[in-house]
């Protein structure tokens, strides 16, 4: 079981800590993505080099490749991938909104062709929630129905209502006590739907709780307005996560919700397109402008990327579509958001957030 605790509180942000059975993350903190048991580009060293405290998988992906099998015999997924910090697993609930011409829903499940050789595979929560405890990850998220945005309120209820049968059916489902189970949230932007899902997943008690079915087509204004909501609807003593941002400015705004974790695969899908994260902004790297730019990538930035290597080598690295770059600049970019979390810790704990928060999103050109 996990064990979570506010330590301070900021106006509506949190820092707190969340004690699992394979370390403690102190929150609110950035989980970069794991899909198929590793974060692209970057080793276990690299992300503990950066501050990374927990990672995340994906059952659909692992399910398919290497499959349940080869993961238990390894010792789980922690041995298998040799990484020894906590794990949460998504469910495959954004795969039911990724890969929607692929798959097909009923009350009992989803039936996806895999997108890899159209062989067919069948997910339930009960079926999930037993390949979550298989691996021995930290957090198991239920399976859920994630909807595409704009949706009607009918697609969207349908939605909320299965999510909430399937909760269920994965809660009784439980035989692991150190897998802490996550319930989903859904909704869309439509506020009664949201108190709807909350108060039901709520009522089942759960070890935490994430905001789903966002970041799927609405606007970053949408997004934030619903997170808000969200989070608040949701109990102050239980761990809050909100699904699928990975920005700077996503970030701190989802702190200002209340909100405690994040996960998404932007910082290393841009550091593979050759894009670096920064309090400042964005740059594209293969940019013209970068070629005899030779001061480091982030003079903000006290990673081994940014202390070793000049603007204009990544930049060549980038265009010649290097391996190395995509890597350097994946390692960075999460090192910008492992830092950002940090120094937010330290501001909600000496009653600093307002002026964090406004000094950040200022130089991210953002306004709230």
């Amino acid at each position: 079981m996990s064990h979570f605790s506010v330590l301070a509180r900021d106006h509506a942000a949190r820092r707190g800590t969340l004690q699992m059975e394979h370390g403690t993350v102190e929150t609110p903190a950035f989980m970069p993505v794991g899909t198929a048991g590793t974060v692209k580009a970057l080793t276990p060293s690299d992300l503990r080099e950066i501050g990374t405290q927990i990672v995340l998988g994906n059952a659909y992906h692992l399910w398919l490749r290497p499959g349940a099998d080869v993961i238990v015999r390894a010792g789980g997924l922690h041995a298998f991938m040799a990484w020894d910090g906590p794990i949460l697993m998504d469910s495959g609930g954004f795969q039911v909104f990724s890969l929607e011409a692929l798959r097909k829903i009923d009350d009992d499940g989803v039936t996806f062709a895999s997108h890899l050789d159209g062989t067919t595979h069948r997910f339930t929560p009960e079926s999930i929630t037993a390949f979550e405890e298989a691996l021995g990850v930290d957090v198991g998220m239920v399976l859920d129905v994630c909807v595409k945005l704009p949706a009607t309120t009918a697609e969207l209820a349908s939605a909320v209502d299965l999510t909430t049968r399937w909760a269920e059916k994965a809660r009784a489902a439980r035989q692991r006590p150190q897998t802490a189970l996550f319930g989903i949230q859904q909704g869309g932007l439509d506020e009664h739907l949201r108190r709807r899902s909350a108060a039901q997943l709520v009522a089942l008690d759960f070890d935490g709780y994430a905001i789903g079915g966002l970041s799927v087509g609405e606007t970053r204004a949408q997004m934030y307005e619903t997170a808000r909501l969200s989070a608040g609807l949701l109990p102050e003593e239980k761990p809050r996560y909100l699904m699928g941002v990975g920005t700077v400015a996503d970030v701190v705004v989802a702190v200002d919700c209340g909100i405690d974790l994040f996960d998404c695969v932007y910082p290393t899908r841009c550091g593979r397109n050759g894009r670096a994260l920064s309090r400042s902004g964005e740059l594209n790297i293969r940019n013209a402008e970068y070629r005899y730019d030779y001061a480091p990538l982030d003079r903000a930035c006290s990673c081994s990327v940014c202390k070793t290597f000049s603007r204009a080598y990544l930049s060549h690295l980038s265009r010649a579509n290097e391996m190395l770059g995509g890597r350097l600049l994946s390692y960075h970019n999460v090192a910008v958001l492992n830092t950002l979390l940090e120094e937010a810790r330290g501001a909600i704990n000496d009653g600093r957030w307002e002026k964090f928060r406004e000094e950040t999103l200022a130089g991210t050109k953002l306004s709230r």
